[in-house]
């Protein structure tokens, strides 16, 4: 859990910035997100493989673009 420490003198807008920073290094509003839908198995593999073909796709462009 993210948590910070109020300075002496330190302003409220000044800590909420520290704070919206940690929380986003430690990804927790990803993992919230994550959570917050359950995805059949069948449908989260078919995702899964979505996301590769995408990720291949992309890399293959981008050797093709350095083969000239």
């Amino acid at each position: 859990m993210a948590f910070i420490v109020l300075e002496e003198g330190e302003s409220i807008e000044s800590a909420l910035r520290r704070f919206k920073r940690k929380v986003q290094q430690q990804a927790i509003i990803k993992e919230i997100k994550k959570h917050s839908i359950y995805y059949k198995p069948g449908e989260r593999k078919r995702m899964k493989s979505a996301l590769a073909r995408k990720r291949i796709r992309r890399r293959m462009k981008r050797d093709k673009e350095f083969e000239y």
